[in-house]
């Protein structure tokens, strides 16, 4: 019952990014705001890495990985919405696996102690990767915008 309730978390999260995005081409992928912002390719990225890293973190013993300046690195080397796009749907079918290959009870056992969610239920990334990708899509619904474009609604066809 509670893998059912991830898959259906995991589901809706990916429904809501790809259609916030969808407008977004691959001739946005070098568009930034400003100089030293992510770009949409990279913003993209990140989105896909952070879904990753809530996963090795669930059930990592020493918890979530800290080397964020290396994580950075890769997410810079990102120049294509197409490869960020991806990256997505790699990190979102490996979550499913990684659903899939835990019990519940893993799922409500609590997190390792440190800075992040410590000691919360497992299960409890699942708001914070979700609260994470909004604020990520929201960031590429303004990129669309100030390319001209209007992004939709993520939870509903219009």
């Amino acid at each position: 019952m509670i893998k059912e309730s991830l898959h259906g978390q995991l589901a809706a999260l990916k429904e809501y990014f790809d259609r916030s995005t969808r407008v977004l081409t691959e001739e946005d992928s070098t568009f930034a705001p400003a100089p030293g912002m992510l770009t949409a390719a990279q913003q993209v990225a990140h989105a896909a890495q952070t879904v990753d890293w809530f996963f090795v973190g669930a059930f990592a013993p020493d918890g979530f990985p800290m080397d964020f300046e290396e994580q950075a690195k890769e997410i810079q080397a990102t120049k294509s919405l197409t490869t960020a796009r991806e990256s997505m749907e790699r990190a979102l079918a490996t979550a499913k696996e990684v659903i899939d290959a835990h019990s519940d009870e893993e799922w409500t056992a609590p997190l390792p102690p440190g800075p992040i969610m410590g000691g919360q239920p497992r299960l409890s990334i699942f708001g914070g990767l979700t609260d994470h990708t909004a604020h990520h899509r929201g960031a590429l619904s303004v990129y669309s915008r100030m390319l001209g474009k209007v992004p939709p609604m993520p939870y509903m066809e219009m």
